[in-house]
């Protein structure tokens, strides 16, 4: 009998890693607004719930397959698309998001979230989340240098096709 070790995980860049987490996180928000547990959607999937817990936290060691199964379980559908030269990352290399954007900081923000309330601070997806789902209130020539930063950099990271803002 042949005993084999798991490989690890392959490594993942950042970029991809991030896009993993934010689709994860949409999963997640479907199957919440659907009003479904996790225990129906992962046997409409044909997974485990402890794999759908992992996609749910946007793991890399899942497989394509079990990913596709839970996306179409919940309506949505997996698609590639083509990179942009908006998703390149910057001259420098460096793209900076906080693990906690302060509302204080960031005025276009704070107004823009201001049903949130008590909220002081947003995790990035939650900032992108609030300067999409309000673009349309957005006054571009009024952000500050380091907002429109901010933007750009929440934009890159999360890579999301077709964002308004």
């Amino acid at each position: 009998m042949r005993i084999t070790v798991p490989k690890p995980s392959p490594l993942v860049a950042a970029l991809p890693a991030a896009q993993l987490l934010d689709l994860g996180q949409r999963i997640r928000a479907q199957r919440k607004a659907l009003r479904v547990n996790s225990t129906a959607t992962a046997e409409a999937a044909g997974v485990s719930r402890v794999t759908l817990h992992r996609i749910e936290k946007g793991e890399p060691s899942v497989t394509i397959g079990a990913w596709g199964n839970v996306m179409a379980a919940l309506g949505l559908r997996l698609q590639a698309a083509e990179a942009t030269a908006s998703d390149a990352p910057p001259a420098n290399g460096v793209l900076t998001v906080p693990v906690e954007i302060a509302l204080e900081h960031y005025p276009q923000l704070k107004a823009l979230a201001w049903q949130l309330h008590g909220a002081s601070t947003l995790t990035p997806t939650e900032a992108l989340d609030v300067y999409e789902l309000n673009a349309r209130h957005l006054e571009m020539d009024a952000l500050l240098p380091h907002e429109r930063d901010l933007l750009q950099a929440l934009r890159q990271v999360f890579a999301r096709q077709g964002a308004h803002v």
